[in-house]
């Protein structure tokens, strides 16, 4: 019972809002007065013995009641329906029935939009600025967000000329990505979700400079090089020098053994002649 007091329709669509009575296929619509009334004030459509005796102008050739079981039928929906409907029924003046229901409508919200705008990057994260939107639909939408299928919040704000106009939601956030996430958004109203997700790319691939020798390494490397320039040049200085005079040396001792060798048999020669005479 409490099901049928609650109808739920959409924009545009064709919906049935049932009755508290149906009339007996022994009897007719001429022995009955049906009123059928929004809010209590307004009478959307009534009849008195079988025929149409008012409608309301707002409903002009939108709306049309099944003579046997008394269903208002309403089409296509707006969303100015939406609110409590009564079903009085009478028979030879004396009430049959009174009963209330109530059209829940909604509509669609467009698919949402996710962009991503980059406010600052470095080697270590890309700074984004995400935004959400979505429009036209009803009642007031709930928006949800998911980074890597964990839950976020959005800075939410919505737009609406009324209470019964149509929704725009708009939301925001800021995020620090250090690696490719994907980032979700769903508007959620009335038991339906309408979703949207968008790989985030992290921008920046750069490479941390190496940092720089102590100045103290750097002091003492100097030196070394320095000391090992003057030791290469010292020695190709001084070097050829000691060794040419030592060539020299041995070349005279040489010369000397020689000289010493041949003076010999000379002076044996002129002992020989003189043991002669």
């Amino acid at each position: 019972a409490l099901e049928k007091k609650v109808v739920k329709s959409k924009v545009g669509e064709k919906v049935s809002l049932p009755c508290c009575h149906e009339i007996p296929s022994s009897e007719s619509l001429h022995q009955y007065r049906v009123y059928w009334q929004k809010n209590i004030t307004d009478v959307v459509l009534a009849y008195a013995e079988g025929k149409k005796i008012s409608q309301h102008e707002r409903y002009q050739n939108r709306t049309e009641m099944d003579h046997g079981n008394l269903t208002l039928w309403i089409s296509p929906v707006e969303l100015l329906d939406n609110g409590s409907y009564q079903c009085v029924v009478q028979r030879n003046s004396v009430l049959v029935c009174s009963e209330s229901v109530i059209l829940f409508v909604t509509a669609d919200f467009s698919k949402p939009n996710i962009t991503a705008e980059v406010s600052a990057d470095s080697c270590e994260f890309t700074e984004m600025v995400i935004t959400c939107s979505s429009h036209g639909g009803f009642p007031k939408p709930r928006i949800s967000g998911a980074l890597n299928n964990m839950s976020v919040e959005w800075n939410a704000s919505w737009v609406s000329e009324s209470s019964f106009s149509l929704y725009n939601v708009t939301g925001k956030m800021v995020l620090n990505v250090t690696k490719d996430v994907t980032i979700t958004c769903s508007v959620g109203y009335s038991g339906f979700a309408m979703s949207t997700s968008l790989l985030l790319k992290k921008t920046n691939s750069c490479v941390v400079p190496p940092v720089p020798p102590p100045y103290n390494v750097i002091t003492a490397s100097i030196i070394i090089i320095i000391t090992f320039l003057l030791a290469v040049t010292l020695a190709a200085r001084y070097l050829p020098r000691h060794v040419c005079c030592h060539c020299c040396k041995h070349q005279d001792s040489v010369e000397e053994g020689v000289k010493e060798h041949t003076k010999a048999p000379m002076r044996s020669k002129v002992t020989s002649e003189t043991s002669s005479v």
